[in-house]
This record gives structure tokens, C-alpha cells and sequence, in this order.
């Protein structure tokens, strides 16, 4: 599926959850229902995927976890916090470099307006 297609479509289910939750939750709350309205929707997403560190030579498991990938082109990271600040960002691109996925999502779910929320993050390899 095209990428931007595939993020349209994640972000209208990212939407549906949050008109039907609202803010305020959890982040594996919204985690749950995002992947239930994805598999709704025809897209097969993987959620919680190790995310092994190569540290020169060396695969460390860190205890890092992507909170969605979809078809490896996609990395979906949920936050349910204040505001996103400059570090979310620059955890996600950080994600994006480890696993070579170019395009990543960025939802911040405690938002009284999720397209507030949402940034989209791309990377060239």
C-alpha cells in the first residue's frame, strides 16, 4: 500500500478512538483500541516489537519496544502526555534510523483536537 495512503488510513482510525474515548487515558488503552479499529480496517500492524540496539558489531536487547509497526513502513509511537515536546521527535526518528523504517507517526491522544496531536516524521535512506 502507498505510504501515504497506509498513514491517511492510520490516522482516521487514530481519530475514530479518540472521538470515541476522548483524552485523558492511558496510552495501552488507546494502544488496544487503535489496533482493533487498524484490524478493522484491513491493516495488519504488529504492536510492542523488540527493537534490538547493533552497538558496534554487537545486537543488545535495551528493553525498547515500538508501540505499532505496520508492514515495516510504517512506525506508529502513542504518547499520552501534556504536550509533545522536541525529545518525542527525536525518539521516534531515533526508532525510524534502528529499524530503517522512513516514514513514522507521532499521536499524541491527550489532546482535546487529535489532528493537534498527530505529527508525521520521514526519513530518507
Amino acid at each position: 500500500m502507498d505510504t501515504d495512503l497506509l498513514t491517511q488510513k492510520v490516522i482516521g482510525c487514530a481519530i475514530e478512538v479518540h472521538k470515541q474515548l476522548g483524552p485523558g487515558l492511558l496510552e495501552s488503552t488507546y494502544e488496544t483500541c487503535l489496533l482493533l479499529e487498524l484490524k478493522q480496517a484491513g491493516i495488519d500492524a504488529k504492536y510492542q516489537v523488540e527493537l534490538p540496539i547493533l552497538y558496534k558489531n554487537t545486537n543488545i536487547d535495551a528493553g525498547y519496544r515500538l508501540d505499532i509497526l505496520i508492514t515495516n513502513e510504517l512506525i506508529v509511537e502513542l504518547k499520552s502526555v501534556e504536550k509533545l515536546l522536541p525529545i518525542h521527535s527525536a525518539q521516534l526518528l531515533t526508532y525510524m534510523k534502528l529499524s530503517n523504517v522512513s516514514t513514522g507517526l507521532l499521536i499524541n491522544f491527550n489532546t482535546t483536537k487529535l489532528i493537534n496531536g498527530i505529527k508525521r516524521l520521514n526519513l530518507k535512506f
